[in-house]
């Protein structure tokens, strides 16, 4: 059995290893047409710089947004001032 302390082969680090920090996924986001939905997804960059508990903030942030936008597609559509005759 050799002493791994005195081989000369291995190499021990003096300092411990910093985390890395947050890297961007580089994930494309593509145009979806709707100028609302693009925004929220758009705000998906910003978990980018983020340390991973920074990201469910954002994720809920543009999860809540989305929901607004599908909601406001199944609301009645708002008479306009003309068309409210009797």
């Amino acid at each position: 059995m050799t002493d791994e302390a005195a081989d000369p082969r291995v190499e021990v680090a003096a300092e411990p290893a910093e985390p890395a920090g947050p890297v961007a996924l580089g994930v494309v986001r593509t145009p979806t047409g709707h100028a609302g939905v693009d925004a929220h997804l758009a705000r998906l960059a910003d978990a980018d710089h983020l340390a991973a508990d920074g990201h469910v903030e954002v994720y809920e942030d543009v999860h809540q947004g989305l929901r607004e936008a599908l909601t406001a597609l199944d609301a009645p559509p708002v008479p306009g001032p003309y068309e409210n005759r009797s």
